[in-house]
């Protein structure tokens, strides 16, 4: 067995033990999100029963210091794969390749193994809701991201953060250290800072 899976192995395990409390978004079925309004959706079913097509529960995040949802369609390990399917109860099919995708072409995912854990929506190992770089509505937005592990250090006071710029300046301040987890999530938002779907 490699390092790399090795290292994915552990996260899958942290992601397990740790309860799996990520807390998925109420979809609004028949919805779309308009800045702060909701209008109804332009029927494109042709005339189709969608009653029995599934539905992928939204997830809540942080981008830009602003509330944002996305979803989880693939990811590049299986045992991660597995981890976001039991979790969101929608699969999340393995695409060994993403792994394979140049960093340069990535954005990030700040996934926190501890800290704060609201009250609220939590991210997939039971502390703060995942945080962002590159939104969509930014010229270099992607939905393909690499899991940026974040953990806060002994001594450090732990706290919300809400954009990868705090992320950034916790790290320079010795308060989190960032790992690199190897696993490429393809995660499009639904909403983001001045927008949506």
């Amino acid at each position: 067995m490699n390092r790399t899976s090795c290292r994915n192995r552990g996260i899958a395990a942290v992601f397990a033990i740790l309860g799996l409390a990520a807390t998925p978004a109420t979809a609004q079925t028949g919805m779309m999100a308009t800045g702060s309004d909701m209008e109804p959706m332009m029927d494109m079913s042709g005339g189709m029963d969608m009653s029995s097509l599934p539905r992928v529960p939204p997830v809540f995040g942080y981008a830009a210091g602003e509330d944002i949802h996305f979803i989880h369609t693939e990811a590049s390990d299986p045992e991660i794969a597995s981890v976001l399917t039991d979790m969101m109860g929608s699969p999340v099919p393995v695409v060994p390749s993403l792994a394979e995708i140049p960093a340069d072409l990535l954005a990030h995912v700040y996934v926190f193994e501890n800290g704060v854990q609201p009250d609220g929506p939590r991210g997939p190992v039971g502390f703060q809701p995942d945080v962002f770089d590159r939104p969509a509505g930014s010229d270099d937005y992607t939905p393909l991201r690499r899991v940026v592990l974040v953990r806060w250090q002994e001594g450090a006071e732990a706290r919300i953060l809400k954009s990868a710029e705090e992320v950034s300046e916790a790290e320079a301040g010795g308060d989190v250290a960032l790992s690199d987890s190897g696993v490429t999530v393809n995660m499009p938002f639904l909403t983001w800072p001045g927008g949506g779907r």
